[in-house]
């Protein structure tokens, strides 16, 4: 069986010391899973553009995307994942929770406390090593 093959973006909007993250709904594939905010780039569209879009849709916020900060592909059992993690700063907020189960902003050494999708175990060691 061919697996899809989705391109995700990710914010990585790091303030004051701490790093936002998002719980997917109960909803959805990996639910209540932590993550980063962002989805799926649609087509025609660029990485940068769908992460402005994701963040609108899923936050209600106005980001600019920066520079990549990580990306690999992750294999699930349904499908196959190539994510990107863009430096991501808000421009314009306040924050709501429009989409996911809950939103918090945690320092990196208050990571082991949630239990996140095994496509972002990667890019956490290196935030807990260098934030």
């Amino acid at each position: 069986m061919n697996k899809k093959i989705f391109n995700i973006v990710a914010a990585f909007i790091y303030e004051n010391g701490k790093f936002l993250i998002c719980q997917r709904p109960e909803n959805k594939a990996r639910a209540l899973l932590w993550e980063f905010a962002g989805g799926k780039v649609e087509q025609g569209e660029s990485r940068e553009q769908a992460l402005v879009r994701e963040c609108k849709e899923e936050l209600a916020i106005t980001v600019e995307a920066g520079e990549l900060f990580y990306k690999n592909s992750h294999e699930y059992e349904d499908i196959i994942v190539n994510l990107f993690i863009y430096h991501t700063k808000i421009l314009q907020g306040p924050i709501q929770k429009l989409e996911h189960n809950d939103i918090r902003w945690i320092s990196s050494s208050e990571i082991d406390q949630y239990e996140f999708c095994p496509a972002d175990v990667e890019v956490l060691k290196i935030i807990k090593e260098n934030y």
